[in-house]
C-alpha cells in the first residue's frame, strides 16, 4: 500500500520516481480501508529534505498512510518558502481536536540551548501533554527525543567537548524488540549533535528501555512503554549526502569541524560518501508503523483511552 500525499508536495514527485508507492487523495478516497494516520511536526530548518527523508522511510510498507505536516503555531521559518509553509503545513493550535496513529517529532539545530530558552518550548510541552491523549505512539528524533526524554523524565542532556559526527558501529540490546524485528546484531547509524544523554541516567529510570546503542556515541534509541513513545537520539534518515552537506557547510563557514567519522571512503571527503544504514531505517520505521497497525484502535476516537 502507498503513502498519501498532495500531488503537488515535492515529495511526491521524489518518491515516485525512486519507485515509493505514492497515492494521490482522490484515489485513496475510493479504497476501503483505513489508512493510518501519521503526523510529522517538522522542526529542522530545511523542511522539503525533512519530509521527504521521513516520507520515504514511512511510505515504504505495505499499509497506506495519510502524512499530515505540522508546524509550530507561532515560530516562522526563515530557510523554506512562505508559499510551501502556507500550503501543505497546518500550526499544531490548528490540530489539536485531531488524532493520530502516530507523530514524528523531528531534531531541531538548538541543542546548544537550555529547553526553557527555545522561543516555542511552552508550545512543544503543549505539544507532548497533547500526544498522551491524541496519538497512539510517538517518536522523537534527535533533538526531538531529547526533548521528550527530558520532559517526560528528567534525563538531562549533556554538552560534548567536540561535535559527534560521523557513522558509528550500534550494538542491538534488544534482538527480541519488535521495533528491531530483522535488525543485525550490529549496524552502523549517521551520528550528528554537540549533544548526549548518559546511559546511567536512562538505566536509573527503571522504566526506560535500551533498544540500541554505541561504545562511542552513547544510547541511541530508547523505548518509553509508559508514553508510547521512542526516542532516538541519531539519524537513520539521513540521505546518503546529508552528512556531507553539514560538513561542506561548516567547511565553507569556517567553522570548526572533523571530518565525519567512518563516513567518506579512507575518510577522503574527495570520494563519494557510501550509505551503509538504509536497509536499518527502512526496517526500523518500517518496524515502528506495523507496530501502530497492530496495537492502533480502528475507531481513531478511541486513541488515547484506555479501550485503544
Amino acid at each position: 500500500m502507498p503513502i498519501k500525499l498532495p500531488s503537488t508536495l515535492p515529495a511526491y514527485k521524489v518518491l515516485s520516481e525512486e519507485g515509493v508507492m505514492v497515492i494521490g487523495e482522490g484515489r485513496a478516497a475510493n479504497q476501503d480501508i483505513r489508512p493510518l494516520k501519521i503526523a510529522l511536526l517538522n522542526l529542522m530548518p530545511k523542511k522539503i529534505q525533512t519530509e521527504n527523508q521521513f516520507a520515504r522511510l514511512i511510505g515504504a510498507t505495505p499499509l497506506q498512510i495519510d502524512l499530515h505536516l505540522i508546524r509550530m503555531s507561532e515560530h516562522q521559518t526563515r530557510n523554506t518558502a512562505a508559499e510551501h509553509m502556507e500550503e501543505f503545513y497546518r500550526p499544531f493550535s490548528e490540530m489539536k481536536d485531531q488524532k493520530f496513529d502516530g507523530l514524528i517529532i523531528t531534531g531541531a539545530p538548538i541543542e546548544h540551548m537550555p529547553f526553557d530558552d527555545v522561543t516555542y518550548w511552552q508550545e512543544l510541552t503543549e505539544v507532548m501533554e497533547w500526544t498522551q491523549t491524541n496519538v497512539h505512539s510517538t517518536f522523537g528524533v534527535c533533538w526531538g527525543g531529547m526533548a521528550m526524554i527530558n520532559y517526560f523524565h528528567g534525563v538531562q542532556k549533556h554538552k560534548l567537548d567536540h561535535k559527534a559526527f560521523g557513522c558509528f558501529k550500534h550494538h542491538n540490546q534488544a534482538p527480541t524488540s519488535p521495533y528491531l524485528r530483522g535488525f543485525s546484531d550490529e549496524c552502523v547509524i549517521p551520528v550528528s549533535r554537540w549533544t548526549e544523554m548518559h546511559q546511567a541516567e536512562i538505566d536509573a529510570n527503571g522504566r526506560l528501555r535500551t533498544l540500541l546503542s554505541s561504545n562511542v556515541s552513547g544510547p541511541c534509541l530508547i523505548e518509553d512503554p509508559d508514553h508510547r513513545a521512542l526516542y532516538i537520539f541519531n539519524h537513520l534518515e539521513y540521505d546518503s549526502g546529508t552528512l556531507k552537506e553539514e560538513y561542506d557547510r561548516d567547511v565553507a563557514n569556517g567553522t570548526p569541524i572533523n571530518v565525519p567519522d567512518n563516513y567518506y571512503p579512507d575518510d577522503d571527503p574527495a570520494k563519494p560518501p557510501h550509505n551503509r544504514w538504509r536497509s536499518h531505517a527502512h526496517l526500523l520505521y518500517g518496524n515502528w508503523i506495523n507496530q501502530i497497525y497492530q496495537t492502533t484502535s480502528y475507531d481513531m476516537s478511541l486513541i488515547g483511552t484506555d479501550q485503544s
